[in-house]
């Protein structure tokens, strides 16, 4: 069934000089504007389209897909401000409304923000919002410490950055695990470091455990070698230093090391490491 906000095939029930009407159930008849008409479009065919509404509320299909689909998270730029609220870019003729009730802080043209598209259920409108939080899930995380999760971040606060977690719940990143500066809506890989009492999610960018270590000890071994059988990097370094070249804390490059030591795989020196 064809719903607003949705990609879908409908059937091409007749033609008209404004386009193609679409069978769009429940929803009645839907345009398809003639500029994006197919070629050879026939009655009885089926069209992929997104349904959304026009600037007078109408029912309007298009063949192109939005930056953004309902439900989603994304950065978009704001390309107008009026009486009723900012006006976004996400690649549609018909821009997108953030209502001002619906806007974190006043947006203003020309800026990026990271938003939530979703269909309004009082008027049945595209809009966004950057005020988020209440459409994320509050019931326990379905995950379990050391799974890999996709994050994207929401913002910085005094105890490090603030993440949604693949799409349904917020976590924590905390400062001390971070070594590189984060932006709001930049996407990435991370791990679930653990699960308090209270629900709240922390977080972590790199594999917890001992895969985290196993992956490290090959990663050195292999830059060992490639720098011939020395590398001027160990305990003495400073931890910024070891970010910077293997993006893990001193604590982590430690126990990689000394596990390697351990095995033989190579010597520690004074001033760093030598393959045996």
């Amino acid at each position: 069934m064809a719903k607003i906000g949705e990609r879908t095939a409908l059937k091409v029930v007749r033609g008209t000089r404004f386009g193609v009407y679409l069978d769009g159930g429940d929803l009645g008849e839907v345009l398809l504007p003639r500029k994006e008409v197919p070629v050879d479009c026939a009655e009885g065919e089926l069209v992929e389209v997104f349904i959304y509404t026009d600037s007078e509320d109408r029912l309007v299909a298009t063949t192109k897909t939005p930056t953004v689909m309902p439900g989603e998270f994304g950065k978009l730029r704001v390309v107008e401000t009026n009486a009723v609220g900012a006006f976004l870019d996400w690649g549609l003729d018909k821009d997108l409304l953030v209502p001002f009730r619906e806007q974190r802080t006043r947006m203003e043209r020309g800026r990026q923000y990271l938003v939530m598209v979703r269909v309004d259920e009082g008027s049945g409108r595209m809009i966004a919002t950057s005020r988020y939080g209440k459409f994320l899930d509050q019931t326990p995380p379905p995950w379990r410490m050391g799974d890999e999760v996709t994050l994207l971040i929401d913002g910085r606060t005094p105890m490090g950055y603030r993440a949604i977690i693949s799409g349904t719940h917020t976590g924590m990143l905390f400062s001390n695990e971070v070594f590189q500066p984060l932006h709001p809506g930049e996407r990435m890989t991370g791990y679930i470091a653990g699960i308090r009492e209270d629900g709240k999610i922390d977080l972590t960018l790199h594999p917890p455990g001992r895969a985290k270590v196993d992956d490290l000890e090959e990663r050195i071994l292999m830059e060992i070698k490639a720098r011939g059988g020395y590398w001027a990097l160990g305990d003495h370094s400073p931890a910024a230093e070891i970010h910077d070249e293997l993006g893990v804390s001193k604590r982590t490059f430690k126990q990689a090391t000394g596990a390697l030591f351990r095995k033989r795989r190579i010597m520690i020196e004074d001033g760093g490491m030598r393959m045996v």
